[in-house]
This record gives structure tokens, C-alpha cells and sequence, in this order.
């Protein structure tokens, strides 16, 4: 029988749900997780995307985090495109600031549609601490490509140690 590397993508892809109003933790890389994202000359243009995907109507931005080789978004989807056509989206606008430093994005993305009742804060976390837990900067110092809506910075600020991790967050990650 013969490999078809396409048919597990292709398999990932079935079934694959996009409803206006969910929310959905989406992640996507680069190429060979090739580093670069968080240039001085990239990281910016991609934060610039993402909120004009809001300011267009695409999505609501509930927080985001760009590491070196990925990106982690949660968003709330809008009405104006399905997810697969607003990642490309994203993606494609952003390609011009990946390609003078020779990146591309790698093809699809991971995306989980949080059910109604599943905790919110947890995903959070999860974005927020994933610079700390891939030992990129110390404890004491702040991630400068977290960003979260200004209604999630209202409650989710104050969790922190004046914008940085407890350290107990990080006492099983350095």
C-alpha cells in the first residue's frame, strides 16, 4: 500500500467546523518552525494584521501571542468569513513581512472551537505563559507580543504580578 502524506492532513480537515460567534484557539507556524516572527521589522506588522482583521469585522480579539516560530490567537468569529478564509487571510496579508526575511507560513493551522462552559482563563494562561515556558526571556521580564482586548485586560491583568507571572506559574518551567 502506498503512503499518502496528504490524507492525514486531508483527514484533519474533514469535519472541520466554522460557526459564526464561537470562539477558537488558533495556532498556526512557520515553514520548518523557522524563527522570526518576533523581529522588530515582523512581529509589529503581524499585530497590525490581526486587529485589522477586527477592526474589519472578521473576528473579536480576545488575546494573542506571537513566539518565534508561531503564532497562538483566541478569537470570537465574526460573520463576515468562515475561519479557514480568515486565517488565510491573516496569513497572506502578513506573508509580506515574513518574506524579506526569508520566512513563509506553513500550510493549515490547528484551531480548537472552545465549547460554551470550557474555561476560558486556563486558554489564557496558556497563551500568556507560552514565552515563560519556552525559556525566551526571564520571570522578570514582560513579553512585549502578548496582547488581549481591553475588556480581557480588565480582568485578566490583575491575576498577574504587575504584568508578569507569578512564580509559582513558572516553578516546574525553568
Amino acid at each position: 500500500m502506498a503512503l499518502d502524506p496528504q490524507k492525514g492532513y486531508r483527514s484533519l480537515l474533514r469535519g472541520r467546523f466554522s460557526q459564526n460567534g464561537s470562539e477558537y484557539l488558533i495556532t498556526f507556524c512557520t515553514h520548518d518552525r523557522q524563527c522570526g516572527l518576533t523581529a522588530s521589522e515582523v512581529a509589529p506588522f503581524i499585530l497590525t494584521e490581526i486587529h485589522h482583521m477586527e477592526t474589519d469585522g472578521v473576528w473579536l480579539l480576545r488575546c494573542a501571542v506571537i513566539m518565534p516560530d508561531h503564532v497562538h490567537l483566541l478569537i470570537q468569529l465574526a460573520e463576515k468569513l468562515t475561519l479557514g478564509r480568515a486565517v488565510a487571510r491573516l496569513k497572506s496579508k502578513s506573508s509580506r513581512a515574513l518574506k524579506p526575511a526569508g520566512i513563509r507560513w506553513q500550510d493549515g493551522y490547528h484551531e480548537h472551537r472552545m465549547r460554551p462552559k470550557e474555561e476560558r482563563l486556563h486558554v489564557f494562561f496558556y497563551i500568556y505563559l507560552n514565552p515563560y515556558r519556552a525559556n525566551l526571556l526571564p520571570s522578570g521580564n514582560i513579553w512585549p507580543w502578548f496582547v488581549c482586548s481591553e475588556t480581557d485586560r480588565l480582568w485578566f491583568m490583575p491575576l498577574l504580578d504587575r504584568g508578569l507571572p507569578e512564580p509559582a506559574w513558572l516553578a516546574n518551567v525553568h
